[in-house]
């Protein structure tokens, strides 16, 4: 959600690598999932390995080039999939014996940089932010949606707190044009009465844009369901979020699965009395000084990770419901 910005010459430096392969331990060998491809860093990483297969997934048509040049190297252990990591219950993995499953929510320095994606406020021309995978854009979004609507997405995605007024101003000014990237920028500039000096006035709505155009409340909910399904007994699920939204719906899930008073009141007793999952760090993992002086951005990064207990196809969760009002802000789509 907020951006793995990697300043040019670490654009390929994945965050938190070193504490990942640390839990995940390439080294004996396996198959991983990497569901956020982006410059392959961590599937990279983990081909260095001489007995582990990756199978790779990304919603970034972008990201393809890249795929196909590892490919060539790793012919019989790289595979890679154009798919949202929501849809991890599509891969045809039945006699995988999956080791891990990693997720980085967070944005490569080259999909940041692409003018095309306009996922910057420094980007020019036409609202975008589409991933790939989409229905819908930011210009959609900004130029349909009513003030009411527009305020919830920056208040709540972007936690935003002149969201009000930012809205307002917006559904004013469309009423003579079509606002583009430019124009947003503009319009907040000069309705924002209070100034942070340290990040840019627009930072705040433009991450509620691109939440919303990816649908990523969605998306990660069930990305963690799925990667929980395909998982075998002793497999590890590993994220690394950016944002406090995100970290609250991954310490949330991982919770509600690892302690039996959670999970007692919505699954069957015969389930019920077992963890489903181990969290050994109830406390996230946060990037080395080193690394944060290297890439500065990383600095908002944490690291959750679980261990699947035993072996089971499907489960009940409660997660849907705890976070419906953040997906009921989603659904606004609908009139896209």
């Amino acid at each position: 959600m907020c951006a793995t910005i990697i300043p040019e010459k670490y654009m390929h430096y994945p965050v938190l690598l070193n504490e990942i392969v640390s839990i995940i331990s390439p080294q004996y060998g396996g198959t991983f999932v990497d569901c956020t491809f982006g410059q392959g860093g961590y599937s990279l990483k983990l081909l260095d390995f001489p007995n582990t297969k990756v199978i790779a997934l990304d919603r970034d048509k972008d990201t393809l080039k890249k795929a196909v040049n590892i490919k060539k190297n790793f012919e019989k252990r790289f595979f890679f999939k154009n798919l949202k990591f929501s849809q991890l219950n599509y891969l045809k993995i039945k006699n995988e014996y999956i080791k891990a499953i990693i997720f980085d929510l967070g944005y490569s320095y080259a999909q940041i940089k692409n003018q095309k994606k306009g996922l910057s406020f420094n980007s020019k021309g036409d609202l975008n932010m589409k991933m790939g995978l989409n229905d819908f854009s930011a210009s959609d979004v900004i130029n349909k949606l009513n003030e009411k609507e527009l305020e919830k997405i920056f208040k709540i995605f972007g936690e935003e707190r002149e969201s009000k007024r930012i809205a307002r101003e917006i559904v004013k000014e469309r009423k003579t044009k079509k606002i583009n990237t430019e124009d947003l920028v503009k319009i907040i500039e000069k309705t924002k009465r209070i100034k942070n000096y340290k990040i840019h006035c627009a930072t705040k709505v433009f991450q509620a844009l691109r939440i919303f155009v990816n649908k990523e409340i969605s998306e990660l909910i069930y990305g963690l369901i799925n990667a929980i399904k395909i998982l075998k007994q002793d497999g590890i699920i590993a994220i690394v979020s950016f944002h406090s939204i995100e970290d609250k719906i991954i310490k949330y899930f991982f919770k509600s699965l690892s302690e039996p008073k959670s999970v007692s009141r919505y699954m069957p007793k015969t389930i019920s009395q077992k963890n489903l999952l181990k969290v050994v760090k109830k406390k996230p993992i946060l990037p080395s000084l080193k690394e944060v002086k290297e890439n500065p951005q990383s600095r908002s990064a944490k690291l959750r990770y679980a261990i699947k207990k035993s072996n089971f196809n499907d489960f009940e969760t409660d997660i849907l419901n705890k976070f419906k009002y953040l997906i009921d802000i989603e659904n606004y789509s609908e009139k896209l």
